[in-house]
């Protein structure tokens, strides 16, 4: 009996701390951050022993900053104020709408904000999100007909193991007998199959445009351009060796081209209700995505009928020499020639102008000049940034598969 006593004594110790925890949470006055005004945007963090916080992001004023690519304008850091309870805050004027991602740096540690859910994966990191509404960014929030994203396995002969893609498949398309023309959009270095999707707004956007009635409906294929990874780094941290001479390829660069053809588009034309032509095939790619974008296009010329790399060019130096360059541009002039006796429907060239990469864009727009083949170069501000890369998906996606 005297055991029992005890845990009725013990359970009501209990529901009386959870309900002391209840009244203390509920008690308190919720944190709002960011919070945003007419004017001004709040950040708010609640850090009471700490001696300094500070806040920085893409909207913050920029400093010089010396990188292996040469000097890169780079975020600084604005100064937050402490309150009596602890509660550090600042109040910046309404950036201009975009993007941006932010963190705090509490007594020299970054930190990310607490107080807002919205989180964006930048390859192993995790940055807290803020989007200003505008003009710019109005393709960039949820649409209200809203396609769905699937995390799907593949099996990759090519690269000798079964890998990860993500497949958007655009609003009606379980309901309908249709078949749909296909967007593979590939990623840059240091990204995976999750880039597109979280940093680059690709769901958002193809939604918004869709239902605008401004782009087909289309499925995008986002596959992970890292040959030596079986999926995204948070899901599997283990890479495979590879052999560069496994399945007869003797350059490892052309392994990830070959897979993209052999591999995944087949087995997206097998598992999804597609249109399996050329004309309904479009490939697109940021900076190193780019670069496999220009690669499967010429290794496989007629097979997709819109050519879209984003950042990227060709002719880059990086220690090769005047005789290697020169070669490497015969080749290419002689592949760029073979596309356009193949043909294709577009081929869209963007970059920014302030990019580290703009002149070997310059240099790919020359080439296609020179060998005739039909193009647009699509020039914008700034340089190397995701900032780009969406409004890039914004203006080519309604010219596919017209």
């Amino acid at each position: 009996m005297k055991k029992y006593t005890i845990l009725i004594i013990a359970l009501f110790i209990c529901v009386g701390s959870f309900a002391q925890e209840i009244g203390n949470f509920m008690g308190r006055e919720p944190i709002v951050s960011p919070e945003i005004g007419d004017n001004g945007i709040t950040f708010r963090f609640s850090a009471p022993y700490a001696d300094d916080v500070k806040l920085t992001g893409g909207f913050a004023p920029t400093q010089k900053v010396e990188t292996s690519f040469g000097t890169m304008d780079m975020p600084g850091n604005i100064d937050m104020v402490k309150g009596d309870k602890g509660l550090w805050t600042v109040t910046i004027p309404l950036p201009e709408p975009e993007l941006y991602t932010y963190s705090f740096i509490v007594d020299g540690m970054s930190v990310n904000d607490p107080n807002n859910i919205f989180m964006q994966r930048d390859g192993t990191r995790y940055l807290s999100v803020l989007l200003v509404p505008g003009e710019r960014t109005e393709n960039y929030f949820e649409a209200n007909e809203r396609g769905n994203l699937n995390q799907v396995w593949y099996n990759s002969p090519t690269l000798g193991m079964t890998r990860r893609l993500f497949v958007y498949t655009p609003y009606g398309y379980a309901n309908s007998k249709d078949k749909y023309p296909v967007l593979y959009l590939l990623h840059g270095g240091g990204g995976d199959e999750d880039a597109w999707s979280t940093m680059g707004r690709a769901c958002q956007i193809l939604d918004n445009l869709i239902e605008k009635g401004l782009a087909k409906p289309m499925i995008c294929v986002m596959p992970n351009g890292n040959p030596t990874q079986y999926a995204a780094r948070t899901l599997m941290i283990d890479e495979k060796p590879i052999d560069p001479n496994a399945q007869g390829m003797g350059m490892m660069g052309n392994m990830y081209p070959k897979s993209i053809v052999e591999d995944i588009v087949p087995f997206i034309e097998k598992t999804y209700r597609v249109d399996a032509r050329p004309k309904s095939r479009a490939i697109a790619g940021l900076s190193m995505g780019g670069g496999h974008t220009i690669s499967t296009s010429l290794m496989y010329p007629g097979f997709f009928d819109y050519i879209c790399p984003l950042s990227m060019g060709i002719g880059m130096r990086f220690g090769n020499s005047e005789a290697d360059i020169e070669k490497e541009m015969k080749n290419y002039e002689t592949q760029f020639k073979a596309l356009k006796k193949e043909g294709y429907k577009l081929y869209f060239l963007a970059c920014g102008d302030t990019d580290f990469l703009f002149e070997s864009a310059k240099t790919l727009d020359k080439m296609l000049t020179d060998t005739g083949c039909k193009h647009e170069f699509f020039v914008t501000p700034g340089g190397h940034t995701w900032a780009n890369w969406r409004i890039y998906l914004n203006t080519f996606a309604p010219k596919l598969f017209k």
